[in-house]
């Protein structure tokens, strides 16, 4: 009899001693990369009870993917990993650099909504900038991008995301404006030592034409002399004026 009952002692011990391990909080760091660390910091603290609820990285992946985390905490990517001999449990997260703010409309103007356009085509709610600026990490104004709802159907907006992204940055700095409109014609507006400047890109070949424009602005610089208009509708030819 007190040989059963030192059996039962022992296995409950070993019991309660699992459970207690099971229990204890693990370690765990976070690489932030260029994402707010309000926002990593939340989704790491989600992400570590679930692990230490579960012990498991599928049950993490889960929750990612089941919640939509990806997208709620504005990641472009992110990686977990545990090591079972430190009971170590190591998040890297990045997210993606905004690009434009935009404006998509409808019916010629009358209704439209606003987002975040970033680097990689994606479209964001207008707080992750707000988040960005908070923390220093945006400290850049950004230009604007007006274009209609159907742009988005036609995907035109990942077009214009390598456009932009791919610029020469003495062009992309001074772009104030970029509109898109319902026949596909591509306008920006420059800002150049408080001066407008409307290029016409027309509704195709941009980035060739990208290309000129970017050897205009470098000529004109060195001229000391910018132009009000450089039109760049036909592919074959420059119209500048000032």
């Amino acid at each position: 009899m007190i040989k059963l009952l030192s059996s039962l002692l022992i296995l409950i011990s070993a019991s309660s001693f699992g459970s207690n391990r099971l229990k204890k909080p693990i370690d765990y760091k976070t690489y932030f990369g260029s994402c707010p660390s309000r926002v990593a910091g939340k989704l790491t603290l989600r992400l570590a009870k679930v692990f230490e609820q579960k012990r498991s990285l599928k049950a993490v992946k889960e929750e990612i993917t089941e919640n939509k985390l990806k997208e709620k905490f504005f990641l472009s990517d992110y990686s977990i990993t545990h090591d079972p001999v430190t009971d170590k449990l190591k998040f890297k997260f990045d997210c993606p650099a905004p690009v434009m703010k935009v404006q998509i409309y409808k019916n010629n103007g009358d209704e439209f909504y606003t987002a975040i356009l970033v680097d990689n085509g994606e479209l964001f709610d207008p707080t992750y900038e707000v988040m960005l600026r908070s923390e220093k990490i945006l400290r850049s104004k950004l230009p604007n991008l007006a274009m209609p709802v159907k742009v988005l159907d036609q995907k035109l907006h990942l077009d214009i995301t390598r456009l932009i992204v791919d610029l020469d940055l003495s062009v992309r700095k001074i772009i104030s404006e970029v509109i898109i409109s319902e026949n596909n014609q591509l306008t920006m507006i420059l800002s150049v030592r408080k001066r407008p400047t409307s290029v016409f890109l027309g509704s195709d070949y941009w980035s060739e034409k990208v290309d000129k424009l970017t050897r205009v602005i470098a000529h004109m610089k060195k001229k000391k002399s910018i132009p009000s208009v450089i039109n760049l509708t036909n592919s074959k030819k420059v119209v500048v004026k000032f």
